[in-house]
């Protein structure tokens, strides 16, 4: 999978979340980017994520995580595999 595809569903991912289909994600947005990304809202997104793609984060990795790139990037590393 490349890094576009990945954004691509993590975008919708996102966007069902955060119930908002205009919701756009970059490698930069972080949690203060999104009105509703709470620490609740947090589990959920990851939870999602990981069903998504099939996988599941480190508590390492999520504690971690400093932006949407990051998170990119683990889970392009973990396609790879």
């Amino acid at each position: 999978m490349n890094r576009s595809d990945a954004l691509k569903r993590l975008t919708a991912v996102f966007q069902d979340v955060f119930d908002d289909s205009s919701l756009s994600i970059s490698d930069s947005t972080t949690s203060n980017d999104i009105e509703d990304w709470d620490s609740i809202e947090h589990i959920t997104l990851i939870s999602s994520v990981e069903n998504e793609f099939k996988m599941t984060f480190k508590m390492r990795e999520v504690s971690g995580m400093k932006n949407v790139g990051e998170m990119l990037n683990i889970i392009c590393e973990r396609a790879k595999k």
